[in-house]
């Protein structure tokens, strides 16, 4: 393309009228490629058209122009409505999807707490029982399970921090560690050092 580029400037070309307003002489316009054309009504820049011709004709295959097969233009069929037009408003807009999502992060938040009660209630029996056996255990678990999944999922959606989701699971946990303390099925490594 470079060589392409140099032979522009050396290749002859016809003489077109050009008219600046310049006092040029005519054989430098000459060597330049334009001649001077004085104009009463005004001075117009003609470029010369046989350069791009000349230099670029359109058997070069780099060059040549590209034309795109336009598609036939698609017939819809008229449609007629003559329902009144809504005015949609972005701030009614924005009260519906808060309304909605106020539903629905209700209704998660209330799944959470049913549960967690659940597994609190458990727990307390569990603790007030004196014969109370290690398999008992397991049960509570399997409720604490239920919570720690719908605790994940209202973290996951956005209807609870992931700070509070974390802080309400640690709750169960610690909660369920001082009932296995209390009847024993626990030591901690503390207490354990210590004896």
């Amino acid at each position: 393309m470079a060589a392409a580029a140099a032979s522009c400037l050396t290749l002859p070309c016809k003489s077109k009228p050009f008219s600046p307003s310049s006092s040029l002489s005519n054989t430098s316009s000459r060597r330049a490629g334009f001649a001077l054309r004085r104009s009463p009504e005004a001075t117009s820049l003609a470029f010369v058209s046989s350069i791009s011709l000349t230099a670029f004709p359109t058997g070069v295959g780099f060059l040549r122009p590209v034309e795109k097969p336009r598609a036939p233009p698609l017939r819809r069929p008229a449609v007629v409505c003559e329902a009144a037009p809504k005015n949609y408003d972005s701030a009614s807009k924005r009260a519906r999807q808060a309304e909605r999502r106020r539903i629905y992060n209700k209704a998660h938040k209330s799944e959470i707490r049913t549960r967690m009660k659940k597994v609190l209630e458990a727990l307390d029996v569990l603790r007030k029982k004196s014969d109370a056996q290690a398999e008992e255990i397991l049960l509570i678990e399997k409720l604490i399970a239920d919570a720690y999944s719908a605790i994940d999922k209202a973290v996951q959606v956005g209807t609870l921090h992931g700070n509070t989701g974390a802080r309400r699971k640690s709750r169960l946990a610690r909660r369920k560690k001082a009932v296995e303390i209390h009847h024993g099925w626990y030591i901690p490594a503390a207490a354990a050092a210590a004896a």
